[in-house]
């Protein structure tokens, strides 16, 4: 079994196989002390820029990732893909239903995808999601999440992801449906996946643009730009990479990420005392994450932790 690196230098040149033992270790004992060394310099040295690609089920998030993927490599960038897959009902684990339809070269050590299973929990994501991209974040030049199919309602993405991309099906309703659905104020891209659907995809566009021009106009957002695509054809892949650095581009020059990963760590912490204590245990360590406010970001969870159960 391979060890976990020290520091980033190792994790820089690691392969697949000690990679895998990472991630592998962040599900199974969260805790471990070299785990934690690890994640909290990769928290530090962050690399990659992160895209969060969100939608209901069937929607085309596994086919888009795998065309997002041949397009990041094609320009010699290195990729990390985390796919969030529904739970068996049987055995809990991922049913892999979003890593068999993506397509990469098994040998090509840039590319390294990582199914999670959902365990049942809400949201779109795993437990072991956000660990798992900060891992994945200072290794690779680029950092997918791919969620599970999702509703109206679920939108922790956004705590994860400096991008969110939300897809949308042709015939997959009208503006007033989209209005309802509280996901349509969070992503920065919208994407009419299967545009190669011809009217019914030119309509969802109009229902789409017609949805953002109903919105209430907040001056501090941006509007999303939205993207008419097909992984199949081609159609719309450039124009929604030509975004995708847009984005970062805008981030960076606004010097937000530093912040904006600081308060998705923050969010995490919360959310793994909610899980673990409760909300009243959320309540006990709030004068705790004041107290432990210095610590790195997996050593403060863990100060927690250990507090809240002493």
């Amino acid at each position: 079994m391979p060890d976990i690196p020290p520091n980033l230098d190792e994790l820089a040149t690691a392969g697949k196989r000690v990679i895998a033992h990472i991630l592998s270790t962040i599900e199974a004992n969260p805790d471990d002390p070299e785990l934690t060394v690890l994640l909290d310099q990769a928290h530090d040295a962050p690399t990659a820029h992160v895209l969060g690609l969100t939608g209901p089920p069937g929607v085309g998030k596994s086919t888009l990732t795998s065309a997002m993927i041949e397009v990041f490599r094609a320009n010699n960038l290195s990729v990390g893909i985390i796919a969030v897959d529904p739970s068996s009902k049987v055995s809990g684990g991922a049913l892999l239903g979003d890593r068999i339809r993506l397509k990469s070269d098994p040998a090509d050590e840039e590319v390294f995808i990582r199914s999670f299973s959902s365990k049942g929990r809400l949201g779109g994501v795993s437990q072991a999601t956000y660990a798992a991209m900060v891992l994945m974040r200072a290794r690779y030049d680029w950092v997918i999440v791919e969620t599970v199919g999702v509703g109206q309602s679920e939108t922790t993405i956004t705590d994860i992801a400096d991008t969110v991309i939300f897809c949308v099906q042709p015939g997959s309703g009208d503006s007033v449906q989209f209005m309802k659905s509280g996901i349509m104020e969070l992503p920065q891209i919208i994407v009419i996946t299967k545009a190669d659907m011809g009217a019914s995809a030119q309509l969802a566009l109009a229902d789409v643009e017609g949805a953002l021009d109903l919105r209430v106009k907040d001056e501090t957002s941006a509007r999303a730009a939205v993207i008419l695509a097909s992984a199949v054809s081609g159609e719309g892949l450039e124009a929604l990479n030509a975004s995708i650095i847009n984005h970062r581009q805008e981030q960076e020059h606004a010097g937000v990420l530093g912040l904006a990963h600081q308060s998705k760590a923050d969010i995490w912490i919360e959310d793994m005392i909610v899980t673990r204590f409760g909300e009243e245990g959320l309540q006990r360590a709030k004068p705790l994450m004041a107290e432990f406010s210095h610590l790195p970001v997996f050593t403060r969870k863990i100060a927690i932790f250990e507090r809240l159960r002493g």
